[in-house]
């Protein structure tokens, strides 16, 4: 990846710096020095939308009282007194942060349709338990990014919204479900946004968009009911950089009156020092699995993988290659068998007389979901899941943390629904589809062209079902384990790639460590350069 920009002293005093540009760590920093006023901040962040978005297209709306909350913010800062700036970074440690809510997180007053067109007129009567937990904490959001319907495929496309684009690559999506909000993070949208992971929606985006992203274990952050309950799922931050996300999580996370399953949190991250993670490595040991057992890794993301893993060894952790003993198709029949029998059916209720103005990727997944339930019963997939589980548990034992990457294929077509399953190129040289790219580079074709049927060959393997491509499920299914993903390269299809880092289960400040750790090894961006167009831009 690029090397990353300057530091945060150079960049907050640097006329000549954009605002967008800063992350939020960053921008806190300048607002209490009085370098940077919250409002600057938050309208540079609306000219980047109103320029760039039209070719994107990841932002449903703006929020126009966003201003208030800025203009609220900027009043405290400039008459605070060092007492007062101490007790805001305790109590209100967002204040003056524009943050980015993926649209099915409700905002009272607003819409709430989850990108289903027969929900357009639906508003919201409250605000969802994070986005309380953001306005409590001096943030606020200033505009709303854009999903697949449901939230249910790893593209962000929908009749209610449209096709969002990758700004690394128009021609590329930045994956889904919440496409929107990596798209914007990536594009200088905003330095925060809000996210939700039930099979890898929020690790996907992260990966393509070359941004940080954080699942949560199983009742760290409230979710809305009665879904709150499906132990896949879980909301959570994502942001440029590992501090930004760490700091958007320790205001997410604890228990909620509205969620029961949520657990105490207490001291969440106080440990977490990203500034001198790297020196902290030596003597870590680090589990490396590249293809969590057959997944038909990229070339080009194996290399940035183990790329990553060596820059942990040079700085003195202790890495092993390991294997786990799972395959794409166990992987998705054990997910598959959990959503048949828990999220098809809510969908399908959700849905109930509106199936013909439905995407075609949603159909697809409540038949194909409900297929699997047909031939396996709830009590089927809890066993089915133990068993993974207690391979992980078995695999990690005496690692502090294991390091995979976040998908198999490193990028999917924009426009694409993938009905028809997904080629995978295996030997580094594949053929063009539309114009996207190589499928030998990592990216997936949605024509499925060389292929009849599941299986491989020399020049590549073709899956049954796109989402056999991606690597994310298993630590759903194992979803007491927190994860951070980070950017481990770039793809020959030119968007970057990413990296999961996994602890044991509950052992946050492990995966967040790590990952600060990797981002001074191999510093990024987190910005995609904003003169890159893609073919559908030309």
């Amino acid at each position: 990846m690029t090397a990353t920009p300057p530091g945060a002293d150079a960049r907050t005093t640097n006329p000549t710096t954009e605002p967008w540009t800063l992350s939020a760590t960053e921008a806190l920093a300048a607002f209490r020095s009085k370098d940077l006023s919250p409002i600057d901040y938050l309208t540079s962040f609306i000219g980047r939308i109103t320029v760039e978005d039209e070719r994107i297209n990841a932002v449903t709306e703006v929020v126009e009282e966003a201003v208030t909350s800025a203009r609220e913010a900027e009043d405290f800062y400039a008459n605070a007194t060092s007492d007062d700036l101490a007790e805001a970074a305790v109590s209100r440690p967002l204040l003056g942060l524009p943050v980015i809510a993926k649209e099915k997180h409700a905002l009272a007053g607003r819409g709430i349709t989850q990108g289903l067109l027969h929900e357009r007129d639906t508003v919201a009567d409250h605000d969802a338990a994070i986005i309380a937990r953001i306005r409590a904490a001096g943030g606020f959001v200033h505009a709303r990014a854009t999903s697949p319907e449901f939230s249910c495929a790893t593209i962000t496309h929908s009749p209610m919204w449209g096709v969002t684009r990758n700004p690394w690559n128009l021609d590329l999506s930045p994956g889904g479900s919440s496409g929107g909000s990596g798209a914007a993070l990536a594009a200088g949208f905003a330095p925060l946004a809000t996210a939700s992971d039930i099979a890898g929606s929020t690790r996907l985006p992260a990966a393509f968009t070359g941004t940080v992203g954080y699942k949560a274990p199983y009742g760290r952050i409230p979710g809305a009911q009665p879904l709150a309950a499906d132990w896949y799922r879980g909301d959570g931050p994502m942001a440029r950089t590992v501090a930004d996300a760490a700091l958007l999580a320790r205001v997410m996370v604890g228990v909620d009156p509205s969620d029961h399953t949520t657990i105490a949190s207490p001291g969440f991250l106080d440990d977490f020092a990203p500034a001198e993670a790297a020196d902290r490595l030596r003597g870590r040991r680090v589990a490396l699995c590249v293809r969590l057992g057959d997944f038909p890794v990229g070339k080009d993301i194996e290399a940035n993988t183990r790329a990553v893993a060596s820059a942990l060894e040079s700085a003195g952790a202790d890495v092993e290659e390991i294997e786990l003993p799972w395959t794409y198709e166990r992987i998705f029949e054990t997910a598959f068998t959990h959503f048949g029998n828990l999220l098809a059916p809510a969908m399908r209720q959700a849905t109930r007389g509106h199936e013909h103005t439905l995407a075609e990727y949603m159909v697809r997944f409540m038949d194909d979901a409900e297929a699997v339930a047909a031939r396996r019963s709830f009590y089927d997939g809890l066993a089915m899941e133990a068993q993974i589980q207690a391979e992980l548990a078995a695999a990690m034992d005496g690692f502090d943390v294991l390091v995979a990457p976040t998908s198999a294929v490193a990028g999917l077509e924009a426009d694409a629904s993938y009905l028809d399953g997904i080629w995978v190129g295996a030997d580094g040289v594949g053929r063009e589809s539309g114009g996207v790219g190589r499928a030998g580079g990592g990216v997936g074709q949605a024509d499925g062209t060389g292929s009849a049927g599941a299986g491989g060959g020399a020049d590549g393997v073709r899956l049954d079902h796109y989402w056999q491509a991606h690597m994310t499920m298993p630590f759903n299914i194992c979803n007491r384990v927190p994860i951070v993903n980070v950017p481990s390269g770039m793809a020959d299809c030119g968007i970057p790639t990413g990296l999961q880092i996994v602890a044991h289960p509950y052992d946050d400040v492990r995966a967040f460590d790590v990952a600060a750790a990797i981002e001074q090894l191999r510093p990024w961006t987190g910005l995609a350069p904003t003169v890159q167009l893609g073919s559908s831009d030309r």
